[in-house]
């Protein structure tokens, strides 16, 4: 086995996504699965069991979803270090706007 001699190569994400920070997750005995933004004006958005066992989502981190449609989450801290708020959504509460936006101060 060869040892890597030096850092691997680096990347800076250059994608916009659309994403909702997450207040909980509910996954039910019948199957159905939501999360819950903690953003008003929102409703929850149904995501399927394959979804929550794939990215096992937590309250605190984001619902992404990318240009192709294609669905992820992400940790908090990964999310917020790796992406600019851009513009806040009308329905989007002033403390939660002032909160996130200071995130990326």
């Amino acid at each position: 086995m060869e040892v890597a001699k030096s850092e691997m190569p680096k990347y800076v994400c250059h994608k916009t996504v659309h994403a909702l920070k997450i207040e909980a997750v509910e996954a039910n005995p019948d199957g159905t699965c939501y999360i819950t933004s903690e953003c008003t004006g929102f409703a929850r958005v149904e995501v399927s069991r394959e979804y929550i066992d794939k990215h096992a989502p937590e309250s605190g981190g984001y619902y992404v979803v990318y240009k192709d449609g294609h669905k992820s989450y992400s940790p908090a801290d990964a999310f917020e270090d790796g992406y600019t708020f851009i513009v806040p959504p009308p329905a989007m509460a002033a403390g939660a706007v002032a909160r996130l936006s200071g995130l990326y101060a």
